[in-house]
């Protein structure tokens, strides 16, 4: 655990000027680095400790994609709960921002602590970090991570492995449905140790009628070689 000790402050030291400019933008952002290349080896080596996880899914047999990921079961490990709750404060004041755009009310208190047990009375108990690994051919579908009634705008995720070094394709795929226009792309390549926040759910763009809801999808391209982890950090609970 020490190497992963100043996990929020490093979240904290992140530009967040700049990666708020290019959510705003274009409903994601990439940071500069966040974790070392042994920290990522670290997390990445979990997925074989099955006893770490509640559960596995196999993309296949449910129609996502192709490929497998774990979810965390509890307790989450620390490092995991240290970058969810220092994701959530940074990210607190846009996710606020959005909903009033929108209309909408914002639910979320200021401790992350208290939003998680807002959750668990809502019937959202379940944890839902979780680790993807992608190989040869793999791909997951564009879809949304909503798990409940009470959802978070804005999530995390981190790359474990080395693009064009220990994977080719596997790129990081937003897509949002804009009024009454085509759907409009944003295609990234996750670099290793660094995180990419994006939107879960929907966004407010502006047009000339207001604010609008924009739905917004994320999904994984083909895997063309090599293996690609991924850490994802949900920042609310699954029912």
């Amino acid at each position: 655990m020490d190497q992963f000790s100043d996990l929020p402050v490093r979240v904290d030291s992140l530009d967040w000027p700049a990666l708020i400019d290019e959510i705003e933008a274009i409903g994601c952002a990439q940071s500069g680095p966040l974790l070392t290349e042994s920290e990522c080896a670290e997390i990445a080596s979990w997925y074989e400790e099955i006893d770490r996880f509640r559960s596995t899914i196999d993309m296949v047999r449910y129609r996502f994609g192709q490929g497998e990921y774990r979810y965390f079961g509890e307790p989450v490990p620390e490092p995991i709960a240290a970058l969810r709750g220092a994701f959530y404060r940074k990210l607190l004041p846009l996710a606020r921002e959005w909903a009033f755009k929108l209309g909408g009310v914002a639910l979320w208190p200021d401790a992350f602590e208290e939003w998680i047990v807002q959750c668990h009375r809502a019937g959202q108990i379940r944890p839902t970090p979780i680790l993807l690994t992608y190989g040869p051919g793999d791909w997951n579908a564009l879809h949304r991570d909503l798990y409940g009634q009470l959802v978070f705008p804005l999530q995390v995720v981190i790359g474990l492995d080395r693009p064009r070094i220990d994977h080719t394709g596997g790129e990081f795929m937003v897509v949002e449905q804009r009024p009454r226009a085509q759907s409009k792309g944003t295609v990234t390549v996750l670099e290793q140790g660094h995180a990419l926040i994006f939107t879960t759910r929907d966004r407010p763009v502006l047009g000339s009628r207001g604010w609008s809801k924009v739905p917004v999808r994320h999904g994984v391209s083909v895997v063309r070689s090599g293996f690609r982890r991924t850490l994802g950090l949900v920042l609310h609970d699954a029912e």
